[in-house]
């Protein structure tokens, strides 16, 4: 008989410190020896905690976000870097994996960025959001394919989508049919008011169920004196309440532990592994209730890239003619398969005509 598996998980709702530049740095590191103290071997902090969600461009026109934007890009996160060295020390001190949520700076650019680290420190996976929302796209770039993958951690197989990236089945069936075991959500909180806590529960208890897996969900929190500062129109500092569920679900689609959706804290669940292969003997949607050769997923995991380079090879063909070519080993990857694409499209073009 297999032996019986139960992980320790951590999912952490407190507020980011919009002051100074390491102070949510420094919060971070306090929950994740928090959390280990209580025997957690998995921590999850909220969408972009570091250095914070950028709020201010839900409630400010662009035209009067400028300021903001421009602290945002001067306190962000280089992926790896001073900040994701600090994670790592603590990940490898406490024997802790953890998921966290950045802002990430890319020369010019900023990125909705999750970051999981191993209990050992290492970097297993840094992702970047494929579509920001709404006001979100003035603020961060767009991800690619290749975040989506999901990794082995010391406490099992982990993926992870941020905030409405939930609402794209594709993206989810993409972690899915890797065989998650644990997929991380994360969300900003204290936004836009209760509703979009009641939203956040169904997304990430539907995934569970549809995935067959735990979600470990974290939100993040607002005070009032931050609100008052986000917003001076009192009007608007009702978008910036409400919206927290920091939920432990299992694979049965109920929560493990009652969410937290409200104030400061760390919810800390056990959970058992069994239970995977529980849902799954009634529905595997990536395996006997899949129908693969009618629907599938076909995904591009390629990085994206400004630039490629290509190395021009000469060489004698075997008529005697003198010609430059493009040597397999330096063309970019996948140039083949985007040959065959064209291709094939311009044969449908050609028959359609």
């Amino acid at each position: 008989m297999p032996e019986k598996r139960i992980v320790r998980v951590a999912a952490v709702q407190i507020a980011p410190d919009l002051d100074t530049p390491t102070g949510t740095l420094d919060r971070v590191l306090a929950a994740i020896s928090e959390a280990a103290g209580k025997g957690a071997q998995l921590a999850v902090f909220p969408e972009t905690f570091i250095p914070w969600y950028p709020y201010f461009s839900f409630v400010r026109p662009p035209v009067l976000s400028g300021a903001e934007h421009i602290h945002l890009y001067d306190n962000a996160v280089v992926v790896p870097g001073p900040i994701t060295d600090a994670i790592a020390h603590a990940a490898r001190r406490h024997n802790i994996v953890i998921a966290l949520g950045v802002n990430e700076r890319d020369h010019g650019s900023l990125y909705n960025t999750q970051v999981i680290f191993d209990a050992d420190g290492t970097i297993l996976l840094k992702r970047r959001k494929l579509t920001p929302t709404f006001h979100e796209r003035m603020i961060w770039g767009q991800g690619d394919g290749a975040g989506l993958k999901v990794v082995d951690t010391q406490v099992g197989r982990v993926g992870a989508l941020a905030c409405w990236e939930h609402y794209n089945p594709l993206a989810r069936y993409a972690l899915m049919a890797q065989h998650e075991e644990i997929h991380i959500a994360q969300f900003p909180g204290s936004l836009v008011g209760p509703i979009f806590a009641d939203q956040i529960e169904v997304t990430i208890r539907h995934h569970a169920l549809e995935s067959g897996c735990f979600v470990v969900n974290a939100t993040g929190w607002l005070t009032e004196e931050q609100i008052a500062k986000i917003s001076p129109d009192e009007s608007l500092r009702k978008g910036l309440r409400g919206g927290c569920m920091t939920a432990i679900i299992s694979p049965e689609g109920s929560h493990v532990v009652p969410p937290l959706t409200n104030g400061e804290g760390i919810l800390i669940a056990d959970l058992d592994m069994a239970l995977i292969v529980k849902r799954k003997r009634m529905m595997d949607s990536v395996g006997h209730y899949a129908r693969p050769e009618l629907l599938s997923l076909l995904i591009d995991d390629r990085p994206t890239a400004p630039m490629h380079n290509s190395t021009q090879t000469h060489f004698t063909s075997a008529s005697g003619e003198s010609t430059d070519e493009t040597s397999d080993v330096a063309r970019p990857a996948g140039s083949d398969a985007d040959r065959a694409v064209d291709q094939r499209v311009a044969i449908l073009r050609s028959s359609s005509r």
